[in-house]
């Protein structure tokens, strides 16, 4: 959304609008009543009043790439009507599109302008991550924000581009045949296709962009997103795509991190907020609701904090990801600032740094400010300087921050930060858990158990079979009072049957309960359960783990010490 002039010419004609914005050209109308013409966007607010000398305007056309517009008036005149002052920002840049072929640039801190002079008009631009990235009507030109001098030009198969995103390493641009993604050095990279793709109905709420993912709402199947690798173009992982519950309005990948890590937000028909990765291994991905009444959102250009218009409310969620590490966390994540400030409909134009730019309902710009100290929590955890953090999270006397780090810290398996983060927040039980953890005689037993703490269950019990631990993989279940499924692994390995019984009774007795199910009363005819012998079973068991991970440890020192 850009702010620009609108400039017609006719006899005496010509109307300028210095403040107005528009999301996508398409949006924008044109109404003319008894020579009264007014523009329009999306019938919310109109940019522009002028009336002319020239009769009624009878018919309009707008030009493929929505620049200009054309108009035939009673008095046999057409007038022409061209798009300039679109305005651009991004930190301590400021951009204008002064001519068609002019863009003036300030930089705000020693208030230095440059002038960028073009062959052709100006289509379509994008400002983000030290970039300017320019479409004309047959090429396109890549600024450096440290150079205006020298820019990189090369020539666009069509000068209709009608979507512009841009990423750390590279940006995208869709014209009138298809989606192509290039380096800023304008080597092209990729041009992913699908069955059915329609490059005329691709915009900003269903495509989006990173570092190395590309994804694109299916037009054909609004449930359903595909992935695209932006280098190759290829399809991600097996091509399969993600596939919600109900229609997708709109979507956004998290920008930092690794590819593996990648998390996409999307919000639905029903304008609630979802979370999910993109990277999901073969399996059904899990996808998690963190949000409802959403109406516009956006992520951070430096870190993965996700802001949102949530009803009548501007929201941040610090660190979103905790919700596939411990959901009970995600409130706690949370600032809340109250959006009575804002008017009706505010939308989100971008998020960078610790400033947000929202669009009013009335087409004027606000700025809304979030604390410095997430961004700096994320780059702590980042780079794993835990003391850092959490002399941060000291500093700072936030309790969401203590909650952000309790949830980063058991991501990156870093138990010792975790406890004195939970502590801080006050969840002893968690504290608890996390020492147990700690005691645990190996460390596919930790892993297992750090993978329960997140609600990871079968990935916690195949961990643990994968690594011959079957009595952990047992007593996981039996603490879990998954009853069937942990006889179910004793008789298929043939060890701690009289375990699984044992725990069985002693809890229906708890509870003053018969055995009714068919197969415990089968094998309970054949075992018997002698607490002494069980308890000496476990502890034997115990011991060989440790056994085990100590050797393990004393080779892999010796094989260092040797290379």
């Amino acid at each position: 959304m850009h702010a620009f002039v609108l400039k017609i010419s006719a006899e005496k004609f010509q109307t300028r609008l210095r403040s107005a914005t528009f999301s996508r050209e398409s949006d924008l109308q044109f109404e003319n009543i008894q020579n009264d013409c007014q523009l329009w966007l999306g019938k919310q607010w109109s940019y522009a009043l002028e009336k002319p000398n020239t009769g009624s305007v009878f018919n309009l056309a707008w030009s493929a790439d929505g620049t200009q517009l054309a108009g035939a008036c009673g008095n046999g005149h057409v007038i022409f009507a061209h798009l300039v002052e679109q305005h651009w920002e991004w930190k301590n840049f400021s951009i204008t599109l002064t001519k068609r072929r002019t863009m003036q640039v300030r930089n705000v801190q020693n208030d230095a302008v440059d002038v960028l002079e073009f062959r052709d008009r100006v289509i379509k631009a994008s400002l983000a991550f030290d970039h300017l990235v320019v479409a004309t009507s047959l090429q396109c030109y890549v600024y450096n924000t440290r150079n205006w001098n020298t820019p990189l030009i090369f020539d666009l198969k069509e000068g209709t581009v009608s979507l512009m995103l841009q990423a750390e390493k590279h940006f995208l641009l869709v014209d009138g045949s298809g989606l192509y993604t290039f380096s800023y050095e304008g080597r092209l990279m990729s041009s992913p296709k699908f069955l059915g793709m329609r490059a005329d109905v691709l915009n900003a709420q269903v495509v989006s962009l990173s570092n190395d993912t590309i994804a694109i709402r299916d037009k054909s199947d609004e449930k359903v997103i595909l992935f695209f690798d932006a280098m190759t173009g290829k399809p991600l992982s097996d091509g399969k795509p993600l596939t919600h519950k109900l229609e997708v309005l709109e979507i956004a990948l998290d920008q930092c991190g690794p590819s593996t890590e990648r998390k996409i937000a999307l919000i639905d028909k029903n304008r609630d907020l979802y979370l999910t990765s993109v990277h999901h291994l073969g399996k059904e991905p899990k996808i998690c609701k963190i949000g409802s009444m959403v109406h516009s959102m956006a992520w951070n250009d430096c870190a993965n904090i996700l802001c949102g218009i949530q009803d009548i409310q501007f929201t941040v969620w610090y660190y979103p990801s905790v919700v596939f590490t411990d959901k009970e966390l995600l409130p706690r994540t949370i600032y809340i600032k109250d959006g009575s400030e804002f008017s009706h409909a505010p939308h989100i134009l971008s998020y960078v740094g610790t400033k947000v730019t929202l669009r009013q309902g009335d087409g004027s710009l606000v700025y809304s400010s979030v604390p410095l100290y997430s961004t700096l929590l994320h780059e702590y955890s980042a780079s794993a300087c835990w003391e850092d953090a959490l002399r941060l999270c000291r500093f700072a006397k936030d309790q969401s921050l203590w909650a952000c780090l309790a949830g980063m810290a058991m991501a990156n398996r870093d138990l010792s930060t975790a406890e004195m983060a939970y502590a801080a927040i006050g969840e002893l039980p968690r504290v608890q858990y996390i020492n147990f953890i700690k005691e645990q005689p190996s460390k596919e037993s930790s892993l297992a158990h750090m993978l329960l703490f997140s609600g990871h269950v079968q990935e916690a019990e195949t961990t643990l079979l994968q690594a011959g631990l079957i009595y952990q993989a047992i007593q996981v279940n039996i603490d879990l009072f998954n009853w069937n499924r942990a006889l179910e692994l004793a008789v298929k390995h043939k060890t701690h049957v009289d375990t699984v019984l044992a725990y069985r009774g002693k809890f229906l007795q708890t509870f003053g309960r018969k055995e009714t199910n068919k197969r415990f009363l089968q094998y309970s005819e054949g075992v018997e359960v002698d607490w002494q012998r069980i308890q000496a079973k476990i502890e034997m068991e115990l011991f060989k783990e440790r056994e085990k991970a100590a050797s393990t440890s004393v080779r892999g020192s010796v094989v260092s010490r040797h290379f």
